[in-house]
Order: C-alpha cells, then sequence, then structure tokens
C-alpha cells in the first residue's frame, strides 16, 4: 500500500510516497480505507522537525483522517465492514482526564498517523461521522474541531447569551464560530483579511476586527462589550496575542489556550491574570466521549465544516506549502 513518510530527515522535502506491506487488523483492531485526511498547523510543525525533532524516522504524518471499514479483527463489535469511521486523536484518550500515557497515544506524531491508503487501528480509538458530511468534511473534525468544542462546552462551560473571542480564520476558530452561534452565544472574530472577516459575518459573527488596523484590539473587543469584556477567548496565536486577549476577557472569563502561531514563548502579563481572576486554561484536543457528543449536535444542526481546498493524494507537500502560506479559510484537505 501507498503511504507518505517523513523519511531520514525532518523537513518538506523529506515528505515522499512510499510503499509499505498491506495492513491487517488483530484481535479488536479495525482496517480502514482511508478516503480523506485533513491538515493542522501541528502536521506542518510535525513534518518541518518543530514540533518534535526526536520523533523517530520514519513516520507517516497526518493526526486526522476518514474513510470506510473494510475488515475487522477477531472481538470487533463497535463497528462493522461498510461504516464510515474517523480516527480519535489520542488514541487511549476514550473519556475522562488526559494523563501522560494518553498523549502517547496522538497519531501522527507519537505513532504513525492517517497519510497512508490503509491505516489498522484499534476500534476503541474510532467513532462513526455524521451521515450527511462527505469523506473531506469527516476528515476536518478529529483535531481541529474535537478542539474547538472542548475550548467552548467541556473546559470553557460556554453558556447561551455569553460573549466568544476567536482569532484568525483557520480550523479551529471556524469551528468555534459555529458551534458558538448553536449555542446561542455572540462571536467577535479578529483577520488581518476583510475579505475573510466578510466571510466571517456570513457564518454568524456579530462584529469583526482587523487586527492588522487595530493591533491594540483587545481594547476593541472591551469598547464592544460594554467595557466589560468577553466571556471566552479562543486562543490560537499563543505568546504574541496572549497580552491582547488578556485585555480582552473579563474579569473571572476563560481563555482556552490552544495554539502557538504567533510563538511558543514571550512576555506575558501574569498581573493580567491575578488582577482580573482570569482562568487561562490549555486545550489539548479532547477525548473520544468529547468527539461523540460534538457529533450529535453537528448531526443535531447539520453543520458542515468549511473545506478551503482538496488537494489529491499526489499533491500532499502542495497541501502544507498552501498552510504554511496562510491563505486559507477553515480546513484544507487530501481527497484518497
Amino acid at each position: 500500500m501507498k503511504v507518505y513518510e517523513i523519511q531520514n530527515s525532518f523537513g518538506l522535502d523529506s515528505l515522499n510516497i512510499a510503499e509499505r506491506p498491506d495492513a491487517s487488523p488483530s484481535y479488536g483492531q479495525v482496517l480502514i480505507k482511508i478516503r480523506a485526511v485533513s491538515l493542522n498547523y501541528r502536521d506542518l510543525m510535525v513534518v518541518k522537525g518543530l514540533y518534535n525533532p526526536n520523533i523517530p524516522l520514519p513516520l507517516i504524518p497526518f493526526s486526522d483522517g476518514a474513510g470506510e471499514v473494510v475488515a475487522v479483527g477477531e472481538g470487533v463489535t463497535r463497528v462493522k465492514v461498510g461504516d464510515r469511521v474517523a480516527g480519535i486523536f489520542f488514541q487511549n484518550w476514550i473519556a475522562g482526564k488526559l494523563t501522560a500515557a494518553k498523549t502517547n497515544s496522538a497519531l501522527g506524531g507519537a505513532r504513525d498517523g492517517m497519510l497512508a491508503e490503509y491505516v489498522v487501528l484499534h476500534e476503541d480509538g474510532l467513532v462513526h461521522v455524521p451521515a450527511h458530511l462527505t469523506d473531506a468534511e469527516a476528515s476536518a473534525l478529529p483535531c481541529a474541531a474535537v478542539t474547538a468544542w472542548n475550548a467552548l462546552f467541556h473546559s470553557g462551560n460556554l453558556k447561551a447569551g455569553e460573549t466568544v473571542l476567536g482569532q484568525g480564520t483557520g480550523g479551529v476558530s471556524i469551528f468555534a464560530l459555529q458551534f458558538a452561534k448553536i449555542a446561542g452565544a455572540r462571536v467577535i472574530a479578529t483577520s488581518s483579511s476583510d475579505e475573510k472577516l466578510e466571510k466571517v459575518k456570513q457564518l454568524g459573527a456579530s462584529e469583526t476586527i482587523n487586527y492588522k488596523q487595530s493591533p491594540q484590539w483587545g481594547k476593541t473587543v472591551r469598547e464592544l462589550t460594554g467595557g466589560e469584556g468577553v466571556d471566552l477567548v479562543v486562543e490560537v496565536g499563543g505568546s504574541g496575542t496572549l497580552n491582547e486577549s488578556l485585555r480582552a476577557v473579563r474579569i473571572g472569563g476563560q481563555i482556552s489556550l490552544i495554539g502557538v502561531l504567533s510563538g511558543g514563548s514571550g512576555e506575558i502579563s501574569t498581573v493580567s491574570m491575578l488582577m482580573k481572576s482570569v482562568c487561562v486554561q490549555g486545550i489539548y484536543v479532547g477525548s473520544r466521549e468529547m468527539f461523540e457528543a460534538m457529533n450529535q449536535a453537528i448531526t443535531l444542526h447539520q453543520i458542515k465544516p468549511i473545506v478551503d481546498r482538496v488537494f489529491p493524494f499526489s499533491e500532499a507537500r502542495e497541501a502544507l506549502k498552501y498552510m504554511e502560506s496562510g491563505s486559507h479559510f477553515g480546513k484544507i484537505c487530501i481527497q484518497f
């Protein structure tokens, strides 16, 4: 079977198609024919060696994929041949709290990922995908969507009538907008592109801010909320945006810290956290239990993930370069 491997060293030029022996499931395992995968910023960092330079190579990258069950091993009861499924990000995080042992089961990092024609996973590491979604749309769910769901509802306890601040127009931020709207929340969105801000308005954002035109956007957010600040910030920027998020959040509010797009270290105003009694909560994707709850909401409200562009299997490098450009709106996918 054909797979993509990061081979002898890190870097986009080291990501190549390779042949591996055909896979077959053992006890409790499931063989999935992958139909589509989606990209996350983490995948770009893994391929470039910026996520964890000590990952053993060769490695099949990418955490997110969806496909069809084509064979099951003895003892499998959760799925059957013909089911459409997606893998969960942490294969061992079924429910409960995240632990060190569970983090060692991440696809496309701690173990081989989904950028392959066929993948074998344990039945416990799978969920059924909503029937109304295409393969590409379903592949967008495991990391970005579950992260947004966790940030808003599991960790964020978002309620109707509250206000959420989203940053940018990548996968997590767009899912957060879609989920917040079905919960009856108000959404303020930021971007450096007026064109993208117009798109998020069409998706339901109440107000938008161009952060290039308003570099002190935390102050602008407070003005938009009558001086109070937002209840919850979906923080995907990292150290470069966290201080503005601290200005934007209300006293006693929450910042769900997800990404490091603007850097992983920097000078942070700990005084603001103290004086405003802010909860800064790290969000590291989520469990299968969260994924399944999210899928129920997606099905009920017939939510469709926003897919910006779909590349063919032969153009995985080009898909990563497109992500690196930052010009996408929503998710980037690869169709098999």
